[in-house]
């Protein structure tokens, strides 16, 4: 067992992603907000712990923990984004518009103001808004809304690491100015002359551009990655640049006989990878490709083994340092899921491929993305709460195609539709429409999309801890012993298993309250109902309850019953009334104190009383079959931070 251990130590440094993301994921899942001073101890002892990590890894790792818990709360509090305390309606907003994205029949304007910060605007207006236009307008902002429920998408969260300060509409726009010395005067400029949308969503980073229906096909069938810019896509583009840029620099005698020809073709194929990104918005997920990108070019550069172990975890790392919070981020955590799957396959397992070519491709497509599904399954139940069944079939079919035949054409049709030669745009839209239908098929079959209830963070952490067993426990082979020869089999089974066990015991809640307590949601006879059929305030919760709930997003909202304007729920545990206005809350206050039977009161005023102070629920959160409760963060460093 001794030299077990110490055999250990030779993967240690790979174990420290695990430890810092562990740490991290702490800081941002905890319910209020830990004291400055707690930070900088956490750093602190992490450091030092750390600087022992040579001589005892196990108390290094440890500190990688510490260090990403404390790192990620100070990187949050020095991180300045001014947040909106309270919702503003009729006032005039005054900006210049950063980003336009096109949403069904509405334009989505990020819009930086001097006097709210950076803002996303929704509006129907009819007038053309392009990136670079300053624009006024007649509108509202919203303050931006906690999670939905606890460990939910927390959407002030999400606002606060993408500088957003707050949402709002408008009402009418009128365009006070319009730049013609803009960077993101091409990006506009093709969109108009290509009109295509695979243009604007695989070359211009356009979001919302594909229509929903056809989304909704492709997330089905797990491809939904396709549309939304990031590694897939940059690795693609700095293949084909880096074949184009070898072949020119090799062709050149003079150049490779005083420098390998590599060297100068992948500065140029960063460059051009630089320009895609910023032609491409440079979104946060884009940028975060590109680091990691950049990265894997020095590598190769410098002569290193860019894909391995050792190297996506110095990558993970440098990741994590420039923003801890993309470690809580899908694109972030599935991306590199799938990475650590895949380099592990075929460099540690390096299993035998047939003989016959065509026998390895589809070997190698299938293998490939079935470890990239098992390694990803995870994060795609915690984020999207489904599992798409077909997702491997639909990854081996449709794949190729985007990687091979789609995306060089579209690519070669931007630079093309310049020129006025729309031939290749126009040829990608017709392979487009018929894969979309065999696409169509596939997502039609029995299952397609497996909606499961809400994954608990202990149920990740030991799928994860599974995983990481699984790729980084170093075996011995001269172990006689069956078990002992494969621990990291043994190990993946024993976290697996009670990550599984953990979930099917993780009791589901019996009802909802959203932060405002405008919205309520209970479950009667295994069906969720709620006190409205819709709330422009909380649109996302009714879809995050119904998936918690392991009902299917797209189900009807059915109302609950009232009786004298008040909401009653019986349950074992006793009665929750909900009192949605002040003529209920005068009418019935008294009676709802008074009543034995009434376990909880919700209201939509906040109340005091002497005579029940301790059933009056205040902040959003779930109630459980128990009768426990759960309340919402609300008061984290990007709900409420002090100016």
């Amino acid at each position: 067992m001794l030299s077990w251990f110490k055999a250990q130590k030779l993967n240690a440094f790979l174990w420290t992603p695990i430890f810092m993301a562990l740490g991290i994921a702490f800081y941002f899942t905890k319910f209020s907000e830990p004291h400055i001073a707690t930070l900088i101890i956490a750093i602190i002892a992490g450091v030092s712990a750390i600087s022992f990590f040579k001589k005892l890894p196990i108390l290094g790792l440890i500190g990688f923990l510490m260090f990403g818990f404390g790192y990620a709360g100070i990187y949050t509090h020095i991180k300045y984004v001014p947040i909106l305390k309270h919702d503003i309606h009729g006032i005039e907003i005054f900006g210049h518009v950063m980003d336009v994205e096109q949403k069904d029949e509405k334009q989505r304007l990020t819009i930086r103001t001097d006097n709210f910060g950076t803002v996303r605007i929704s509006t129907k207006s009819d007038i053309k808004i392009n990136i670079g236009d300053t624009i006024s307008g007649n509108g509202g902002l919203f303050k931006p809304k906690p999670a939905d429920m606890p460990h939910g998408f927390d959407f002030a969260k999400n606002l606060y690491f993408n500088n957003i300060s707050a949402t709002g509409y408008f009402n009418d726009i009128k365009i006070c100015y319009t730049t013609d010395s803009n960077v993101y005067n091409p990006r506009t400029h093709i969109h108009k002359i290509a009109n295509s949308i695979l243009v604007d969503t695989l070359v211009l980073g356009y979001k919302n551009t594909i229509p929903r229906n056809q989304t909704e096909v492709w997330r089905a069938i797990g491809m939904s990655h396709i549309w939304s810019i990031s590694g897939y896509h940059l690795t693609l583009i700095t293949g084909w640049l880096f074949i184009l840029f070898y072949m020119i620099f090799r062709s050149c005698p003079y150049m490779v006989r005083r420098i390998p020809a590599r060297i100068p073709a992948l500065l140029c194929t960063w460059v051009g990878l630089g320009g895609y990104v910023l032609l491409s918005g440079a979104n946060i997920a884009t940028l975060r490709a590109f680091i990691m990108a950049t990265l894997v070019i020095v590598a190769f550069i410098l002569g290193r083994n860019a894909l391995s172990l050792r190297m996506a975890t110095f990558a993970f790392l440098i990741l994590a340092i420039v923003n801890p919070h993309y470690v809580m981020t899908a694109g972030f955590q599935l991306s590199f899921a799938a990475i650590f799957g895949i380099i592990w396959l075929w460099q540690d397992l390096n299993p035998h491929t047939p003989n016959s070519k065509p026998l390895k491709y589809l070997y190698t497509a299938v293998l490939t993305a079935f470890i990239a599904t098992l390694f990803t399954t995870p994060f795609t139940i915690m984020h999207f709460s489904t599992f798409p069944i077909y997702s491997i079939l639909g990854n081996i079919i449709f794949l190729p195609i985007f990687s091979f035949i789609i995306m060089p054409l579209v690519i070669i049709g931007t630079a093309t539709v310049l020129c006025g030669i729309h031939t290749p745009i126009l040829l990608a839209h017709n392979i487009y429409d018929h894969i979309l239908k065999v696409a169509e098929h596939i997502a039609n079959l029995p299952l397609s999309r497996l909606t499961v209830t809400n994954i608990p963070n202990t149920t990740v952490v030991m799928f994860i801890l599974a995983f990481a067993c699984l790729i980084l426990v170093r075996n011995i082979d001269t172990y006689k012993n069956l078990l002992m020869r494969h621990l990291n089999i043994v190990f993946f089974g024993i976290f697996s298993t009670a990550g599984f066990i953990v979930w099917a015991f993780t009791p589901r809640p019996v009802f909802y309250i959203a932060h405002d307590h405008k919205l309520i949601g209970a479950v009667i006879d295994k069906k969720l109902k709620f006190n409205k059929s819709r709330d422009s305030g909380n649109y996302f919760a009714f879809n995050t309850w119904k998936k918690s709930n392991g009902e299917a997003p797209d189900t009807p909202n059915e109302r609950l019953p009232k009786e004298s304007g008040v909401y009653t729920i019986s349950y074992y545990f006793g009665k929750i009334v909900y009192l949605p206005n002040f003529a209920s809350l005068s009418k019935n206050i008294n009676t709802v104190c008074n009543d034995s039977k009434t376990k909880y009161i919700v209201s939509y005023f906040d109340i005091d009383s002497e005579n029940c102070d301790n059933k009056i629920i205040r902040n959003g959160g779930v109630i459980y079959k128990s009768g426990r409760i759960s309340y919402t963060p609300f008061n984290r460093w990007w709900h409420n931070r002090p100016e």
